[in-house]
């Protein structure tokens, strides 16, 4: 069974930046009610996509640079990094089916 990855200033680079498969990135904090709603939703889908993509988890607290530097106004934020690039962004509580079709839009399936 996959898990999200746990992203961090120190690892961000490697990866997310440097990822060979594409990565949804989730910007989050504990104190967040919505946040904590999508935590399970994401958990099943680092399984159900594990080796086509990756899932991590930045949480906003720790990491204010990251969550800065990519305007990060509300969370949860989904982001979707393909080659280092942002292509996509979900904002809010979303269904697990709408994330899935999202994901397979991403990944071209």
């Amino acid at each position: 069974m996959a898990e999200p990855i746990k992203i961090t200033d120190d690892n961000f680079e490697t990866e997310v930046l440097k990822s060979d498969i594409p990565i949804v990135i989730d910007f989050w904090a504990e104190w967040c009610r919505p946040c904590l709603i999508m935590a399970p939703v994401l958990e099943d889908l680092a399984t159900d996509f594990e080796g086509k993509i990756k899932i991590g988890k930045i949480n906003v607290d720790n990491s204010p640079r990251l969550a800065s530097q990519y305007q990060i106004r509300g969370i949860p934020t989904l982001l979707f990094f393909d080659k280092g690039q942002v292509i996509d962004q979900v904002v809010g509580v979303v269904p697990k089916d709408y994330l899935t079709g999202k994901i397979n839009q991403f990944i071209g399936q």
